[in-house]
């Protein structure tokens, strides 16, 4: 199963937004089949310890890049960061936003500060890793989204609004690629473990959160199924099915998606 895993998707990974949650975990378990990871994020400190925890565990060649990725050049800064490796796993991660709040309530820059790392950076991404990929005949990119890109909603426009293109985009790249043996998934979490969720909603780091997804479970089970693209709903009983509220007419999805959060589906 390595060796199999190193051969499509090595011989290295590079996870945006790897530093903690969900791109964490996704470091680990990549670096725990045998791929050399490259981690990007803003916050040196926590990137580093989290370099340093994985190469000690195993073995494995870590790589930092310590990037904004909501600043205009920050694909083309980690494009020149990796032009001397090969990577055949990427792994798009950093969407989250902090702050719920009505569209008129944040700043118009914090608002294209949002698009910028959501769709931009995402697009140039999937622009200038993805070529290789395909003039080689393998490799894999997961753009990690979110129910918010079901339907619009109270306190989500932009962050919705970016999610929702990070989705069609991970679609329209696996209907172009996947015949060339390039894999792509865009991966529709729900509420998940991790720090920023936890500073959203206030929770302490030794507080139960509730029904939450394990950011280590969802890692895995993006990993094994890398293949079986163009979606995986985490959680969901139909993982690779529609959105959870197609059933219902858009105005009620709308309706739905903007009750309070504790009532939200995704």
């Amino acid at each position: 199963m390595t060796t199999s895993f190193e051969d499509g998707y090595g011989p290295w990974a590079v996870i945006a937004g790897g530093s903690d949650g969900v791109g964490a975990a996704f470091a680990h378990k990549i670096a725990s089949r045998g791929l050399n990871v490259v981690l990007v994020a803003r916050r040196v400190p926590v990137l580093e310890a989290s370099a340093a925890g994985i190469r000690d565990t195993y073995g494995v060649e870590v790589r930092t890049v310590a990037l904004d990725l909501s600043a205009p050049d920050a694909i083309w800064e980690l494009v020149k960061a990796t032009s001397g490796i090969e990577v055949g796993l990427f792994v798009f991660n950093a969407g989250a936003d902090d702050t719920s709040c009505a569209f008129l309530d944040k700043p118009v820059d914090a608002h294209r500060s949002l698009m910028q790392r959501n769709c931009t950076a995402v697009m140039e991404a999937a622009y200038h890793f993805g070529a290789p990929m395909t003039a080689r005949g393998h490799g894999a990119m997961v753009l990690v989204t979110s129910g918010a890109a079901w339907a619009g909603g109270a306190a989500l426009s932009v962050y919705g609004a970016t999610k929702a293109f990070e989705l069609i985009l991970a679609e329209s790249l696996w209907a172009e690629w996947h015949d060339s043996g390039v894999h792509v998934l865009g991966l529709v979490l729900g509420r998940t473990d991790t720090p920023s969720l936890r500073r959203t909603l206030e929770i302490g780091s030794d507080t139960s959160p509730g029904e939450l997804a394990d950011p280590n479970d969802v890692a895995e089970t993006a990993l094994e199924h890398l293949a079986d693209g163009p979606v995986w709903i985490h959680g969901s009983a139909s993982p690779t099915g529609g959105s959870p509220l197609g059933s219902l007419s858009r105005r009620d999805a709308v309706l739905l998606m903007s009750r309070p959060r504790s009532a939200r589906t995704g």
